[in-house]
């Protein structure tokens, strides 16, 4: 039989453009699929595990075609519309599709020869499960902790190393390095079984009868085992040893004595903290009110004409329970749900309330997760077809569009104005809402967008009939929306009625709302103790040495850091410029608030959250826990503290300087405002009580301020479409920004101005700039930035088509080969 001579496309998760075609050896072809990971040899030393997009019979117009190596896979673990929303991204965003594919995939699925492994440190040490090469690898890693997958090779003395590394992760021995960084470490529980010795009747009554009268206690804890395990109805069930020393108030010293004579073994176990949950209610029992179920009729009536349907409804209106009603009906349909959110902070409540309801079908994907946790929930998605072990619902923040859905039937965008939405860096620089639009459309599956306060984009869109539109004007339990109210900083201070940065009005209504024993939120949009450092007497401050920012106190830490590239240094005695000792803080972040808090309330407990405080993975959910069960009386928090969090005890919410986002130089700075104010007014008084809001600003009678006062979207609406069409901004013009980046000062000036007068020509007064941005030097690379502006009805390919060929003649010159250039689409 003849066999065919076939060849691949393979993608690689590396920044170049295409695919890279590779020859099948006879022996694997019946192998090869789209979709699978193979190893290929990149360049002359390299290896990398890249997709299979294409497989063919072409013969490529260049010699010596590098075979593929090795196939990963036993079954595809990209589907064909995966390519296909990769593909749009790349050309969307103006990335390659590589770059997407890095993106896209979880770490532990992307191995490369710069890869390096390390020691599982919960491996239990079974070196009987290893060959001969697997154990060299774990016998170099015991003495050297860290290698490359070079260095592998060169132990084992072959170059396909990457399928021994992979068999490895799987038998627990070791991981990639990766994985060590991220600070979640896997659950370890211990339990507890009987020695094989005591494993039958006979053997177990011998035992019994040995400590039955020397060892009541012992007696006592091997009792409790057995009715733990129900040993005797001979389908034993595992024992957790802090379970089983609970239940029998037995110290664990006698369980460890009785290790020791070997009655009883211990062994450590790994717990996802995803455990299968059983659903506790049923969704019918959710009662919806009127304006509740019209908006759940509505959705689904114009979801037959139009796919995308924004719901605007203000907070507390309960938005939640309308998502609940239209999940349930597309999961009876057997299909899936991706829930998308912004902040890792809001899955907490989320993953609960659909727990509640959906039990083990809801899974969770997001950052904060290791890399084997992600592959599980990738290969749980993938499985949907599985029922036994498959999601129904997925809840994650914006990298959950990149899953392998093989059933989508509804997107929900929950918070769907928030910029958290959006990748600022690496590439592909994506919008995830209007990126799970186009995924949900691949689909054939309608998209939901929530918000309270959307992004004008999606309203316009809404106005102009491009998106259905539904709206919930009322609170779900009746109650009002809070009481804001404005105190003028300004005028308090020249009145001396500021202590520190609170107002005499806001410590008042604080010490009211907590006599009530209600708790309070205070939201300061800065973290760190103090913005910055300066000398009264020369006006120096400390500067980052690698970036053109000051650098920030935080008190915690002791010293000031950058924001930026996490540069820190001690703080100075004395000003290093002029001598003076009179080096004073100016401004105030979360952590001062934190701080001056316990002199005004000394008996209260007061927790901060921000990405100081958040860094660990279970940190968010610690925090609204101790939050939600009032362990908490006040919580400081910054933006993290504005979404869509719902507590029930809530009387009190103050927003401590209004002024720094108003001030901030962006055209989307009024929009933002109100999002944000709204958002964190919106925490007040949740459930059967009015709540009170405290706006400190001076500036009291600015539009947004009222706005937010008199909870009028649609006001603040109306007065931003009027500065963006007659400035010519989003939703009317669109906008790319494109970043250019050199440690060279005199590189980067030139190659920008090169390159927007290549541009000119052909886009005329559209090109803005190069201009040098607010913070102009950031990791030691100066930065200058071009700005693409473009009627919304032009064609945004051809605009691209131009930005690219302008990159690739303008880095063809050996002058700014290095010169990096970044293109931003629809940057906010």
């Amino acid at each position: 039989m003849e066999r065919l001579t076939l060849f691949v496309d393979i993608l690689l998760p590396v920044p170049i453009p295409g695919t890279f075609t590779y020859r099948v050896p006879f022996e694997m072809n019946e192998a090869v699929l789209e979709g699978k990971r193979v190893v290929v040899q990149f360049g002359k030393k390299k290896l990398y595990s890249g997709l299979i997009k294409r497989i063919h019979q072409e013969i490529p117009n260049y010699p010596n075609v590098k075979y593929i190596l090795d196939v990963l896979d036993a079954e595809p673990i990209v589907t064909n519309t995966q390519f296909r929303f990769w593909d749009w991204m790349a050309a969307y965003y103006m990335a390659t599709p590589g770059e997407v594919m890095n993106a896209a995939l979880p770490t532990a699925l992307k191995l490369a020869s710069e890869t390096k492994v390390v020691l599982n440190p919960s491996w239990d040490k079974n070196y009987e499960t290893l060959n001969d090469k697997e154990f060299l690898i774990v016998q170099a890693l015991e003495m050297q902790n860290v290698l490359t997958l070079t260095e592998v090779s060169s132990i084992v003395d072959q170059l396909k190393v990457l399928p021994l590394v992979k068999n490895l992760i799987e038998k627990g021995a070791v991981l990639p390095e990766e994985e060590m960084k991220v600070r979640f470490k896997p659950k370890m529980e211990s339990y507890v079984r009987l020695s094989a010795d005591f494993a039958n009747e006979e053997a177990l009554q011998s035992l019994t009868q040995i400590i039955e009268k020397k060892a009541p206690k012992q007696l006592a804890l091997l009792l409790a085992y057995l009715q733990r395990s129900n040993w005797f109805s001979g389908e034993t069930q595992e024992v957790n040893k802090a379970v089983l020393l609970k239940k029998a108030e037995i110290s664990a010293a006698i369980l460890s004595s009785m290790q020791k004579k070997g009655y009883f073994e211990i062994y450590e176990k790994s717990t996802s903290r995803l455990l299968d949950v059983d659903s506790e209610k049923k969704v019918s029992s959710i009662t919806l009110n009127e304006e509740q179920g019209n908006a759940v009729r509505d959705i689904e009536q114009i979801f037959e004409e139009k796919k995308v349907v924004l719901l605007h409804g203000i907070t507390g209106s309960g938005k939640t329970e309308v998502y609940i009603k239209l999940i349930e009906k597309v999961i009876a349909q057997g299909k899936q749900v991706l829930f998308l959110l912004p902040e890792i902070a809001l899955t907490a409540q989320i993953i609960n309330r659909l727990r509640k309801y959906f039990g083990k079908d809801v899974g969770v994907y997001h950052s904060r997760y290791n890399q084997n946790e992600r592959v599980e929930v990738w290969n749980k998605v993938l499985g949907a077809t599985n029922e036994q072990s498959s999601y129904k619902i997925i809840i994650g923040a914006r990298s959950a569009v990149f899953l392998p859905f093989q059933n989508l039937g509804l997107v929900i965008v929950d918070e769907e104005h928030d910029t958290s939405y959006k990748q600022y860096d690496p590439a592909p620089r994506y919008q995830a809402r209007d990126a799970a639009i186009y995924l949900a459309m691949l689909h054939q599956a309608p998209t939901l967008l929530g918000s309270a306060t959307p992004s004008i984009e999606s309203y316009y869109k809404a106005r102009k009939k491009k998106f259905g539109f539904v709206e919930l004007t009322k609170r779900y339990s009746g109650i009002s929306l809070p009481e804001v109210l404005v105190v003028d900083i300004a005028k308090a201070r020249k009145q001396k009625e500021m202590k520190s940065h609170f107002s005499q009005f806001l410590l008042t209504a604080m010490e009211e709302s907590l006599e009530k024993g209600e708790q309070i939120i205070l939201f300061q949009n800065r973290r760190g103790f103090s913005l910055r450092l300066v000398c009264d007497k020369c006006q120096w401050t400390p500067e980052c040495r690698n970036c053109d920012v000051t650098l920030t106190y935080h008190k915690q830490l002791g010293r000031v850091k950058c924001h930026y590239c996490g540069y820190s240094t001690e703080v100075p005695n004395q000003c290093p410029e002029c001598g003076s000792k009179e080096v004073r803080m100016q401004g105030f972040g979360t952590e001062k608030i934190e701080d001056e808090l316990p002199i005004f309330f000394p008996d209260k407990q007061i927790k901060r959250m921000d990405l100081d405080t958040t860094r660990s993975k279970n940190a968010f959910m610690q925090i609204i826990n101790d939050f939600q069960d009032r362990r908490i009386d006040i919580l400081v928090g910054t933006q993290m503290v504005t979404k869509g969090l719902d507590f029930d005890n809530v009387g009190l919410v103050g927003v401590l300087n209004a002024d720094n986002m108003l001030m901030f130089p962006d055209f989307r700075s009024f929009e933002y405002s109100f999002q944000q104010l709204t958002q964190v007014s919106g925490r007040a008084g949740r459930k059967h009580k009015r709540g009170k809001v405290v706006i400190q600003t001076s500036q009291p009678y600015h539009d947004v301020i009222r706005n937010v006062i008199d909870n009028d979207y649609f006001k603040m609406y109306e007065s931003q479409m009027i500065e963006r069409i007659n400035f010519k901004y989003p939703p009317i013009y669109r906008l790319i920004k494109i970043t250019l980046k050199h440690r060279d000062y005199h590189i980067l000036n030139d190659g920008a101005k090169q390159y927007a007068d290549m541009l000119r020509p052909k886009l005329g007064n559209r090109v803005l700039g190069p201009e040098y941005p607010h913070i102009s030097r950031i990791k030691n690379m100066y930065i200058k930035n071009i700005m693409i502006k473009f009627e919304a009805t032009a064609s945004a390919k051809f605009v691209k088509d131009i930005l690219y060929e302008a990159k690739l003649n303008l880095q063809q010159e050996d002058l700014y080969k290095s010169l990096r250039v970044q293109m931003d689409v629809d940057p906010v």
